[in-house]
């Protein structure tokens, strides 16, 4: 049995301190590791990066993380990304780690992603070259992600993103805006290389659950989706996909911070 925590749009402050740490407490004896799906500070100032790592200072498992649009804010990323890499976090951005875990090998591919949309609300590789520049910059980041994941090979195979791989995670949030929360895309890839699930955040009035075309499982797991400070999936038999997990008794009176 695998067991996977995960989390996004964190967006974390000065003024968070101390709301994270108190439920992050006995992860180890719920998770056998611990995903982060993007937007982990508020503006993209280092110094909130650096809070949020003394909040996760005493997670006991591995925790792998991607940036989401928020940690680009202040064009600060190279400073953001070595703080995280120093304090053993594994970022990923076009790559992939594979962790040996008590449950078995856990390999995650992870890339920010960017929006482009779905059909019915699509942006097109055409005209100005902003938007050429825009839906271009969608095809890299799904190439990059298909190619980490197809150099996977653990028991469990997870791609981990920002942007939604699929509408159905969006359910909630404006059609207009979905050409800036996710793309086809990245579906597209996902469905090509394989994986049991995948996860990401930024659509913060979306759904929790989806699938992509191909029929894998999606999860959105921002936390003003799940309503918690992550959430608990479980993989038994991974033919069968996730089980969603009750959230454990710490998780009580966990509260968002709105920004």
């Amino acid at each position: 049995m695998i067991r996977v925590a995960a989390m996004a749009d964190v967006h974390f402050g000065a003024d968070a301190v101390g709301t994270l740490r108190p439920h992050l407490t006995h992860l180890a004896g719920q998770a056998d590791v611990l995903l982060i799906a993007g937007d982990l500070t508020r503006v993209g100032d280092p110094a909130e990066a650096r809070l949020l790592l003394d909040e996760l200072r005493d997670v006991a498992v591995p925790i792998v993380a991607v940036l989401g649009n928020h940690d680009y804010h202040r064009d600060q990323v190279p400073v953001i990304a070595d703080a995280l890499q120093e304090a053993g976090v594994h970022l990923l951005e076009g790559d992939a780690v594979t962790l040996d875990t008590a449950g078995g090998r856990v390999s995650v591919a992870g890339v920010k992603g960017f929006g482009g949309g779905f059909a019915g609300a699509r942006a097109s590789d055409f005209g100005e070259p902003e938007m050429r520049a825009f839906v271009r910059h969608t095809k890299d980041r799904a190439a990059r992600l298909e190619a980490a994941l197809r150099t996977l090979d653990g028991d469990l195979r997870i791609a981990l993103l920002h942007y939604s791989p699929t509408p159905d995670t969006l359910a909630g949030e404006p059609l207009g805006l979905y050409p800036f929360l996710g793309s086809y895309l990245l579906g597209e890839a996902i469905d090509r290389a394989g994986a049991h699930l995948a996860i990401h955040g930024h659509a913060h009035a979306g759904s929790e659950h989806g699938v992509t075309a191909g029929g894998i499982p999606v999860r959105n797991v921002a936390q003003p989706v799940i309503r918690r400070a992550y959430a608990l999936y479980c993989f038994d038999d991974l033919g069968a996909g996730p089980v969603d997990l009750p959230p454990p008794p710490e998780l009580a009176g966990w509260r968002y911070l709105a920004h």
